[in-house]
């Protein structure tokens, strides 16, 4: 461990100069912030009061959240805004048949899910905002070019190399809000961020509604348009992402040196958390935990349902006798009351440290959502139909940050947590595959495969979220048996602080969030 000087009130004994903690913080940020480095002083958590905590957290909020949250609603339209191209004549012009439309759908899972371990792997040897920066590039350049694809074969080529370029954006800003805030602070905050997939599907309504209208200028089809002109946002974004991305406490420059350390002790203390290297034993370790393997079924959930709705859904209202247009614009307050309920969701699940009960809570709003779609005879009763569309968005979108976040609380240290949360968004979208094929064309509008299937998974998310609560409850039950049994300092003398650190979740001081 790097020998740190300890700076505290009652060692200086200088009280003209010094007279309080607040006094000293000021002191030293005014003589030396700009030669201090992070480790140079020892920051004592506790003397900052919750006013300050505030004010350093809503710097970190403004310079992370807004960058993120747009970055995910640009990844989530591109792909998924194929569903509104469908309706606005791609499949006509491309003469797609059969099954096609649900190939070109799965195609972009092969990759997305094969290099998201990986990605992340990258994302620890590299500075996460070049990552991203590389990615948000390539993704925005792929998606321009799938307008001008002539055929069915050029589609399939285009949406691979979109699941190629996507897929390690989200493992890599879950990973990263994670190393800023503290387990039961980074739900609220995942959420306003995960808010933006609820939005997407909003925006790229409104969005394909206007850019359909263009159809026929420059010789192309208005679905050539919504795909080029979504594609270029992302491009002109990268130019700008490299710099506006915070990469970690340790490096953020808008943060004075004694508020990095702070940010850094006080996430240490919080659950184990280090900013360590990667390395084999971690990745290893990541791959063995039964834990993240459960939570991916409870993944699969959300992913099942999410993705074969998103691409489905426009077509299912236009099936009720809506007209393509106004499919379109009938999607939005579909996924602003998901969005809602997102958000709603992840406050209360910080709010009482808790979060099996709302992901068991969400799907079960899922359930009552897609047993009404399969009950209701289509399309004789368009508005009832359309209502339990909200249900099946509301219940499907909410767990999901409450299951990213209940991985991310329980995982530790930080390489285990990076190589865990790839594992569980990896495989975990693997659900992409089978929800985009559930939904064959010829059952249409009433779609009995693809609700079944998903109405399946949610079924199978809350079972394996009430293992999981168990399971955390009677380890943690354990470890408290245990700290009261040889107490607190004969345990702490077993271990050294820095073995302690990289035991992670194995740490007989690490408590499970449930």
């Amino acid at each position: 461990m790097e020998a740190e000087s300890k700076i505290s009130p009652a060692s200086k004994g200088d009280d003209s100069r010094i007279e309080n903690v607040a006094d000293e913080k000021a002191a030293i940020q005014e003589s030396s912030s700009s030669e201090l480095e992070v480790g140079d002083v020892d920051v004592d958590v506790d003397s900052y009061s919750k006013e300050e905590t505030t004010r350093i957290m809503r710097r970190i909020d403004y310079r992370l959240i807004p960058i993120l949250a747009y970055l995910y609603l640009l990844s989530f339209i591109d792909r998924g805004n194929i569903g509104n191209a469908k309706i606005a004549g791609m499949n006509d012009d491309l003469n797609l048949q059969g099954m096609q439309y649900n190939i070109a759908l799965i195609v972009f899972f092969i990759p997305y899910t094969l290099f998201e371990v990986p990605s992340n792997i990258v994302l620890k040897l590299l500075r996460p905002s070049i990552w991203i920066t590389i990615m948000l590039f390539c993704w925005g350049t792929v998606m321009t070019l799938m307008g001008i694809v002539p055929n069915y074969r050029g589609l399939l080529i285009a949406r691979f190399f979109l699941g190629f370029a996507e897929s390690g954006f989200f493992p890599a800003a879950t990973y990263l809000l994670t190393i800023w805030y503290k387990r039961y602070e980074v739900q609220r905050r995942m959420a306003i961020f995960y808010a933006a997939a609820s939005l997407s599907g909003a925006f790229s309504g409104l969005l394909a509604y206007g850019i359909a209208k263009m159809d026929g200028v420059g010789g192309l089809a208005g679905w050539r348009w919504i795909f080029i002109l979504e594609g270029l946002l992302p491009v002109v974004t990268a130019f700008v992402s490299w710099y506006l991305l915070p990469d970690s406490p340790d490096r953020a420059r808008f943060l004075t040196p004694l508020e990095r350390k702070f940010v850094i002790k006080r996430l240490s203390q919080d659950m184990g958390s280090t900013t360590d290297k990667i390395s084999l034993k971690y990745v290893m370790a990541a791959f063995k935990e039964w834990k993240i393997w459960a939570s991916v079924v409870m993944f699969w959930a959300n992913t099942v349902g999410v993705y074969g709705f998103t691409a489905t859904v426009p077509t299912v209202i236009a099936d009720l006798g809506y007209s393509a247009a106004n499919a379109q614009l009938l999607t939005i307050p579909i996924y602003v009351v998901a969005m809602l309920l997102t958000l709603t969701f992840a406050f209360l699940s910080d709010r009482y440290e808790q979060r099996t009960p709302f992901i068991i809570a969400g799907y079960c709003i899922a359930v009552v959502g897609f047993i009404a779609q399969l009950a209701i005879p289509h399309p004789r009763y368009p508005g009832l139909t359309y209502a339990m569309l909200f249900l099946v968005a509301a219940g499907l979108y909410s767990p999901f940050t409450s299951i990213v976040c209940m991985v991310a609380n329980n995982v530790a240290p930080s390489s285990k947590r990076a190589v865990g949360m790839g594992i569980l968004i990896s495989v975990g979208n693997m659900g992409g595959i089978p929800g985009s094929l559930s939904y064959f064309a010829a059952e249409a509008p009433s779609y009995p495969t693809g609700f079944g299937l998903a109405l399946a998974m949610c079924c199978a998310g809350i079972a394996m979220a009430v293992v999981l609560r168990i399971s955390y409850r009677r380890l943690n039950e354990q470890r408290d048996k245990l700290l009261a049994e040889e107490g607190e300092e004969a345990l702490r003398a077993r271990y050294t602080e820095e073995e302690l650190l990289e035991m992670g979740d194995q740490s007989p001081f690490f408590r499970y969030t449930i």
